[in-house]
């Protein structure tokens, strides 16, 4: 979670209508005045008080030499005594880029950011000013990201890439977020192919520079896990750890740990995945990184609920808690409900599983589809314990359908098991067997036949 941060003012002086309208004359006049002094006062040799006069009446225009000499005694700038303005309409809009960034960065609320934004954009794109334009339209990709508006920050962040190109290395903060944007709309092929490029790309322009191969590393080892490539996943990881070794930055091998983690929980492979998230867990801990500290532990308690183990699942669940504090964002808050959703079906407390997994649907919105899936999941199983088979089978339904299409093929398989195992529990064994046949071939075969014959 971003924090409040006080508001930056744009260095610009405030300027009337009428003092837009000054000639260089009127204003040297009016700073003259302002600070008492006469014409003989500013002169000097070679700016005599007959040519101040003659500029102050429009019939001179004043040399270089001139406006630096009478702009050092004004005490204002060259730029501000010939315009009317501290400072050049490119060095202003950088300005307002600047803050408007910054803002985005450190507070919730983006309103103000991108009001400033679209000025700024409209604003240079009047002036041709290219490249602060392409500068907005990234940062209003940033604020759409960053509002769950995962098509409208994909566009703009593509639009601004093909304007001015850069490169991942210069950039990865651009990358990354047209990447998991693309993963959010549920396309994690796109990500695949923008996280490889950018992964090639770095490693032949910035060899040296560990810590952005090993970020993009981990990127597309999310979208490959994501896609259902656990094998590549697994793959890319590793090479990233054995270019990272020599790397004194705990960070990255925070990131590769845990994108193996990811990898090996996705795929079923429980035991992996919590020795490589008890390794990232402990660099974490080691940095004080509070935030990844508490994905880390959500992450374990989810591996951990999963196998069915009631102690760990709360032991993990209550220091997520504690971490997230006020540092929460909406995709954390999601995850520990759907944690706590989890860990209430495994104490059988049904009410309480169907009321968690509702808050973390509600929390997640219309974006996050891998997360709706595994929300919708103990959202069936609190129905089933509830004892409302329609609204078990229908979100049974929901949860393996979200799953599968956001590549999450193993938790589609375990739901499909469970979801089969609830309807020979209520006598439809037509259907349970369709739905067993399902958690097959997503690759539970040992365990539906185990199903089968219990």
């Amino acid at each position: 979670m971003y924090r409040p941060a006080t508001k930056i003012p744009v260095a610009m002086p405030i300027q009337t209508e009428g003092q837009l309208a000054e000639t260089i004359g009127s204003r040297l006049k009016r700073l003259r005045l302002e600070r008492g002094f006469s014409q003989r006062d500013l002169s000097s040799p070679g700016v005599s008080y007959a040519y101040i006069s003659r500029i102050e009446a429009g019939a001179r225009t004043p040399s270089v030499k001139a406006l630096r000499m009478l702009a050092a005694k004004l005490g204002v700038s060259v730029e501000y005594l010939e315009t009317g303005r501290d400072i050049r309409e490119t060095d202003a809009r950088e300005l307002q880029l600047a803050d408007a960034e910054l803002e985005l960065r450190l507070n919730d609320d983006t309103a103000g950011a991108e009001r400033r934004l679209r000025e700024v954009l409209a604003d240079a794109q009047r002036a041709g000013d290219h490249l602060s334009a392409g500068r907005a339209s990234i940062g209003l990709g940033f604020a759409a990201a960053r509002n769950g508006n995962h098509l409208d920050a994909v566009e703009r962040l593509e639009a601004a890439l093909a304007e001015h190109p850069v490169r991942p290395h210069l950039r990865p903060d651009v990358y990354a977020t047209l990447g998991q944007s693309y993963a959010a709309l549920g396309a994690p092929e796109r990500a695949v192919r923008v996280f490889d490029a950018c992964l090639k790309q770095v490693t032949e322009d910035a060899p040296e520079d560990t810590s952005t191969q090993v970020r993009f590393a981990a990127l597309l080892s999310y979208a490959l896990s994501d896609s259902g490539d656990y094998e590549r996943a697994t793959q890319v990881v590793r090479d990233a750890l054995k270019r990272a070794q020599d790397d004194g930055d705990p960070h990255n091998r925070i990131r590769l740990y845990w994108s193996i983690a990811r990898a090996s929980g996705m795929e079923g492979r429980s035991a992996e995945a919590l020795h490589y998230i008890r390794k990232a867990i402990s660099l974490l801990e080691a940095s004080d990184d509070t935030t990844q500290l508490a994905r880390g532990y959500l992450l374990s308690a989810g591996i951990e609920a999963r196998q069915g183990r009631v102690t760990e699942t709360r032991q993990h669940l209550e220091l997520a808690a504690s971490l997230l504090r006020s540092h929460a964002e909406a995709r954390d808050v999601g995850m520990l409900r759907i944690g706590e959703s989890r860990l209430a079906a495994l104490e059988n407390d049904a009410d309480l599983a169907v009321e968690r997994a509702r808050q973390a649907l509600d929390v997640l919105g219309d974006f996050h589809g891998g997360e709706q899936g595994a929300a919708v999941w103990p959202l069936a199983r609190g129905f089933a314990l509830q004892g409302e088979e329609a609204a078990a089978l229908d979100a049974y339904r929901r949860a393996v359908d979200l799953l599968v299409v956001h590549g999450r093929r193993h938790e589609a398989a375990e739901a499909s098991l469970e979801w089969g195992t609830f309807l020979r529990e209520c006598g439809r064994q037509d259907e349970a067997s369709s739905v067993l046949q399902r958690a097959a071939d997503l690759g539970l075969k040992a365990d539906v036949e185990a199903a089968r014959n219990g």
